[in-house]
């Protein structure tokens, strides 16, 4: 997981927010099916996205249950947290909540493909930024895997852990 890093600010309102940016060889149909598709996401997301897509709509996110068999203790008893759709715009941007976080996918066709923006929101103050941090940057990396034909298991916690540790020792966010 070499890819570079996701930045680290709060926006105006106080918000922590992490954005990344991945070059993709891929049309943006394509990265558009992989990031919207529930077929697709069990690939790179612990939890689907049930729901009809479309501004306003209500989601279910439930994990997937061999994620709940890894990580149940972390997860608790709910093991599925919900959403809403707030911004649907195929095939450029697809803004959702999960939870108290915003999520937003934005696809730019370029020459050589497509470049994907993903910016978070992070709702809740008290969640250390690395770990949501180093769980989108896999996520990332497992959505390109997928995209090129390779998508592979969970990623080990020893990785996980090491992109974790790159992400705290970026500057503090006051």
């Amino acid at each position: 997981m070499d890819e570079p890093l996701g930045t680290l600010h709060r926006d105006p309102d106080g918000r922590r927010v992490l954005r990344y940016e991945r070059h993709l060889a891929h049309p943006r149909e394509k990265v558009w099916r992989a990031i919207t598709d529930s077929g697709h996401l069990r690939a790179r997301l612990p939890c689907d996205v049930v729901g009809e897509r479309r501004a306003g709509a209500r989601l279910t996110l439930p994990f997937w249950p061999e994620v709940v068999a890894a990580h149940g203790e972390r997860i608790g008893e709910d093991t599925a947290t919900t959403g809403e759709v707030r911004v649907w715009d195929p095939p450029a941007v697809f803004e959702w909540t999960w939870d108290v976080d915003v999520l937003r996918w934005e696809l730019v066709p370029t020459a050589g493909g497509t470049l994907l923006t993903f910016t978070t929101w992070i709702g809740d103050p008290d969640l250390p930024p690395a770990d949501p941090a180093a769980g989108w940057h896999d996520c990332l990396h497992r959505l390109a895997a997928l995209l090129d034909g390779h998508p592979g298991g969970p990623t080990a916690e020893a990785e996980i852990a090491r992109v974790e540790e790159r992400y705290a020792r970026l500057a503090a966010i006051p």
